[in-house]
């Protein structure tokens, strides 16, 4: 009988122990992150930089969500966590939070959409 093999798919569980250096989970500021949460990079991409902390960096000119980036990346929320909470402690991005939930409930401007309704009605 032969040893079972051995997957070579990069994208395992050894890609993310690298990937984060054996951390399961985000410190410091970045263990309040969300899915919501927006992401905007505050600098350029280094020379020598982490290909994920590059592609990060690069990606999020514009604001992203958490969610969106992980998409975009392939990569699961704990994982992404520890590669922002990187870059956060190096100043090197900013996060965003969500309107919170009590804001949220508000629902939007009335006057607004009745302007926005007038408006359509009149194309």
């Amino acid at each position: 009988m032969s040893a079972p093999r051995r997957p070579s798919d990069p994208s395992g569980l050894e890609r993310y122990y690298v990937l984060t250096g054996g951390r399961s989970g985000p410190g410091g500021s970045a263990s309040t992150l969300d899915v919501a949460t927006l992401v905007v990079a505050r600098a350029v991409p280094l020379p020598g930089m982490q290909h994920e902390h590059t592609e990060i960096l690069r990606r999020c000119r514009d604001p992203l969500s958490v969610a969106e980036l992980g998409a975009h990346l392939h990569l699961p929320f704990n994982i992404l966590a520890v590669l922002l909470s990187d870059l956060l402690q190096a100043g090197r991005v900013e996060a965003r939070d969500p309107i919170p939930a009590h804001d949220a409930g508000r629902g939007p401007d009335l006057a607004l959409l009745e302007e926005v309704l007038s408006g359509l009605q009149r194309l």
